[in-house]
């Protein structure tokens, strides 16, 4: 997608998103489908089902999808999207690049081997490997706004309210 192209996309979006606030709006949802045999579930995704299951670390074969490895993969989605699209808006030229996350999880917390260990990444890192000719601040700038606009960064850097609840449903 060019620059034109983008810009077409997005202008009319950004002109109801001003002129209509709450147009803006939506609620994305995702979904589980729960095998409690297998200790597994099937996460329904929009190119079809993915198995996930419990991290080697704790217990896993090893054969499904890590939900903390996802976590760090929706990242780096989002933050590859973003700079690109940045980069595009900005008029720098990336030829190619990588977009790295890292995350420091304590497995002994979500085993329960010790109460005082935190459940959860611990520090997450984000490092964006880039082929381009921008020089060093339109490169900071290029960050700054990637992680501005970037959904996960944002929502991780800014822990969104998080409820839960359970219902009880019969089988038929």
């Amino acid at each position: 997608m060019d620059l034109e192209e983008l810009r077409s996309r997005q202008a009319p979006l950004k002109e109801l998103y001003r002129n209509d606030a709450e147009s803006a709006r939506r609620i994305l949802q995702a979904s589980a489908i729960v095998d409690p045999d297998d200790i597994a579930c099937s996460v329904e995704t929009s190119l079809g089902p993915v198995r996930a299951g419990l991290h080697p670390a704790v217990g896993g074969a090893g054969d499904s999808a890590c939900s903390g490895d996802m976590l760090l993969q929706a990242l780096v989605a989002c933050a590859g999207v973003t700079l690109g699209a940045v980069a595009k808006s900005l008029g720098i030229e990336i030829r190619s690049g990588v977009v790295i996350a890292e995350g420091d999880l304590d497995f002994r917390g979500t085993l329960g081997v010790t109460r005082d260990t935190p459940v959860g990444f611990s520090d997450i890192r984000l490092q964006f490997e880039i082929d381009t000719d921008a020089t060093e601040e339109q490169r900071a700038n290029l960050l700054r706004l990637t992680e501005r606009y970037c959904v996960i960064y944002q929502t991780l850097k800014n822990s969104p309210g998080l409820s839960s609840s359970i219902a009880k449903t019969h089988s038929s």
